[in-house]
């Protein structure tokens, strides 16, 4: 999504919360170890207990059986509170991110949110009318920042991102806020389940001129898609449909660079600025 720290501290959210701390202090758990047990990272299990982030389905199946919550966190769950700072049309691609083994996604306007700074997406949020108010603002960039624990999530998703060199020459933000970004992309290249290529500003040959796409596949290993507009966006389940945009994606990722490629193009991008 073009936009989304902290999520909504909604009364459901930190009652949820309150109650899975209950539950693992009675099960003399520590964070660390209930995150071990669930294959969930310490930084969720915190997030969560202290109402910050919205639990996913999975997360929610797994400390109801090791816990032995009698059914508590589950019901509890069914009246936790939209997140903040996510767009409607967005939130239940959002859901389905908690729980993904994989990630594909190709943009062509912006860095996607799960790869952006704290600068950049001020800048791109400030950008784009009407201007949210400082409230809003603030909410957003802190569901992006919790969307972006993904990255680092036990246990781990699958990465790929294609992003067109064109929105990186577009520099918004200015010169410092793109020297940065870059720097946090080269970063993020460095985490072993994240892979990025950079599509040429020059390509003859592009699969992906329909526009900005992705791609999830569930622990079921279904896959699903999504596609966004303006003030839209729509979840793809048909089989047909979602199998053509993983033909189109399959030919964007030989079209584009490959990673040690892109890397090298974002330091000499980086060196020029």
């Amino acid at each position: 999504m073009a936009n989304s720290g902290a999520v909504e501290t909604s009364d459901s959210l930190k009652a949820f919360g309150a109650a899975l701390k209950a539950f693992r202090e009675r099960a003399r758990l520590t964070q660390e170890r209930l995150a071990e047990i669930i294959e969930y990272s310490v930084a969720t299990v915190a997030s969560v207990e202290q109402g910050r982030r919205l639990p996913s389905p999975s997360f929610i199946d797994r400390v109801e059986e090791v816990l032995d919550a009698f059914g508590v966190l589950r019901a509890m769950a069914r009246h936790i509170g939209r997140v903040r700072g996510l767009a409607v049309w967005f939130r239940e691609w959002a859901q389905l991110e908690e729980a993904a083994v994989t990630l594909c996604t190709y943009e062509c306007r912006v860095v996607p949110g799960l790869l952006q700074t704290e600068a950049y997406t001020r800048a791109v949020m400030l950008n784009v009318p009407p201007p949210p108010s400082e409230e809003q603002l603030e909410e957003r960039i802190a569901a992006r920042r919790a969307r972006q624990e993904l990255l680092r999530r036990t246990p781990p998703i699958a990465f790929s991102f294609i992003i067109e060199e064109a929105v990186l020459l577009r520099h918004i933000g200015g010169e410092e806020v793109t020297r940065e970004l870059i720097d946090h992309l080269l970063a993020c290249m460095e985490l072993w389940n994240v892979e990025l290529q950079i599509m040429p500003l020059r390509q003859p040959h592009h699969a992906g001129t329909d526009g900005p796409m992705r791609l999830l596949e569930t622990p079921e290993r279904q896959w699903v898609g999504y596609s966004e507009g303006q003030k839209t966006g729509q979840l793809v389940t048909d089989r047909e449909a979602v199998s053509v945009m993983q033909m189109r994606y399959a030919k964007m990722r030989s079209q584009a660079l490959s990673p040690a490629d892109s890397a090298e193009l974002l330091r000499q991008m980086r060196g020029a600025l």
